[in-house]
């Protein structure tokens, strides 16, 4: 996280903090969306789905590896890439948990 100086948070925050900055951007939600809505491990070209170049779907996808909510195997010259459904889960619950707080609303606003 650089100059944030993440080690004076907790690791939960810096969890959180991290998917959000990875799912923060709209190219990596259509590339999730279009996995889901297959149904299925996506083999075929996402530069034809999205319209991004290979390089820049790449880095996407190299992105959302990291947290785990997608994996890829290598089947011939492809790569195909399948939502890690335990982690997909995972993520859930821990989104979930963060914005099941309650929040207190004082008369200030």
């Amino acid at each position: 996280m650089g100059t944030t100086k993440s080690e004076i948070f907790s690791e939960e925050q810096n969890k959180i903090a991290t998917l959000f900055k990875v799912l923060g951007h709209p190219a990596r939600i259509a590339i999730l969306q279009h996995i889901v809505n297959q149904k299925a491990c996506i083999c075929n070209d996402l530069v034809d789905e999205l319209g991004l170049a290979q390089a820049t779907i790449s880095q996407h996808l190299k992105e959302l590896k990291s947290i785990g909510i997608i994996h890829g195997n290598i089947e011939g010259k492809s790569v195909c890439y399948c939502i890690d459904t335990k982690n997909w889960e995972n993520i859930q619950k821990e989104l979930e948990t963060f914005f099941k707080q309650d929040v207190k609303v004082n008369q200030c606003c």
